[in-house]
C-alpha cells in the first residue's frame, strides 16, 4: 500500500456497533505493533514531510476532526460525508484520548475516541502516531485516576456496560490491547536534531529508578506498575525543570521535547531550555505544525503554535 494513501481494506467505522468497535481496535493495535515507524517501544520518523504535534484531547471530538483534517486524512465513519483529502496527509501524534469531561448520565462515553483512533491508525499506520497516555494507561491497569471529582475508569467500564451489553466485556479486552500497543514516544528526526513528542517525561524524583533505555526496547508488563513502572513513570510526570531537562538531552540525545499532561490554560507553555506543552482539549486548544526539513527552535517554537479555535 502506498503511505500516502489510506488503507482501502478497512471499512467504515461504526462506533455504536460492538463488532466495528472491535475491529477498529485490533485493527488499530496490528498497525500500532506493525507500522514501519515503529522501533521498540517508539514511533521514529524523517523528513520530509509535516508533523502536526498535539496535546491532551480528553475526547474532543470538535478539535479532534479539525487536527485530522488539518494533517490531510479523512475519518471514514458511517454515516458521516465529508470531502476528500486534498494533499498526502501529515504526521499526526494524539494522546490522552479518552476520559472526557463530557458525561452522559455520569457515565463516559469516550472509548468512541478511542475507536476513531485506533480507526485512523489502521488507515494511515505510518501517519497517525497514537502515544500512550496517563489516562489510557490507567484504563489498562485498572488504577485510580480522578478528573473533575469523576472516577475516570469506573465511568468509562459503565459506558461501555451501557452501550454494548453483553459485548462490552469482548470491546473492553479490544480497547485494553489497543493501549497496550500504543508506542510510549514519537522520535522526529530533523536536521535540527531530534525532538520527542511524547505524553509526559518522568519526574525528578522517579530517576533513580526510572529506565532511561525504555525508548530504544519493547515494553514489558513491568514497566506499566503503577508507581514503580518506567512507562507509568514516562507518563505520569510533571514540574519538569532546566536539570531534569537537560539529563534527559545527555542521556537520549533530544534536541527539544513536545508534550502534554502540564496545564496549559492558554493552549500553549514553553519549559526552558527545551521544551514545550500543548494542551488540544479545550476552547485554547493548539497544535504546533513542524516542517521537518525546517524545524523551529525550542526557544521559538511558541510562535509557530496554531489555535485550534482558528481553523475552520
Amino acid at each position: 500500500m502506498d503511505a500516502f494513501l489510506p488503507s482501502s481494506a478497512v471499512p467504515p467505522l461504526d462506533a455504536s456497533n460492538a463488532q466495528s468497535v472491535i475491529a477498529a481496535l485490533v485493527a488499530g493495535a496490528q498497525a500500532n505493533r506493525s507500522a514501519l515507524c515503529r522501533k521498540g517501544s517508539i514511533d521514529a520518523i524523517h523528513p520530509p514531510g509535516e508533523l502536526i504535534a498535539t496535546g491532551d484531547l480528553h475526547d474532543n471530538p470538535i478539535n479532534y476532526r479539525k487536527l485530522v483534517t488539518r494533517a490531510g486524512m479523512t475519518l471514514h465513519e458511517v454515516g458521516l460525508e465529508e470531502p476528500p483529502a486534498t494533499r498526502g496527509p501529515s504526521h499526526l501524534t494524539l494522546h490522552e484520548i479518552i476520559h472526557s469531561d463530557r458525561l452522559w448520565q455520569g457515565m463516559d462515553m469516550s472509548y468512541r475516541m478511542l475507536a476513531r483512533v485506533a480507526h485512523l491508525k489502521a488507515r494511515y499506520p505510518e501517519h497517525v502516531h497514537a502515544l500512550l497516555g496517563n489516562h489510557e494507561l490507567a484504563q489498562l491497569t485498572g488504577s485510580t485516576v480522578m478528573k473533575d471529582g469523576v472516577k475516570c475508569v469506573q465511568a468509562y467500564n459503565e459506558g461501555l456496560d451501557y452501550v454494548f451489553g453483553d459485548d462490552a466485556q469482548s470491546v473492553r479486552d479490544a480497547s485494553d490491547d489497543f493501549i497496550r500497543s500504543m508506542p510510549i514516544a514519537l522520535e522526529a528526526h530533523t536536521p535540527a536534531g531530534v525532538f520527542l513528542c511524547a505524553h509526559s517525561l518522568p519526574p525528578a524524583g522517579a530517576m533513580q529508578r526510572f529506565d532511561a533505555t525504555i525508548l530504544h526496547r519493547a515494553l514489558t508488563s513491568d514497566d506499566y506498575a503503577p508507581r514503580i513502572g518506567s512507562a507509568y513513570a514516562m507518563v505520569w510526570g510533571r514540574g519538569y525543570d532546566a536539570e531534569g531537562l537537560e539529563d534527559l538531552v545527555e542521556r537520549w540525545g533530544v534536541t527539544m521535547f513536545i508534550l502534554g499532561h502540564e496545564k496549559a490554560e492558554e493552549g500553549v507553555l514553553f519549559v526552558p531550555p527545551n521544551a514545550i506543552v500543548l494542551a488540544s482539549d479545550h476552547e485554547r486548544g493548539t497544535f504546533l505544525p513542524i516542517d521537518l526539513s525546517r524545524p523551529p527552535k525550542p526557544h521559538n517554537a511558541r510562535d509557530h503554535v496554531v489555535w485550534l479555535a482558528e481553523v475552520p
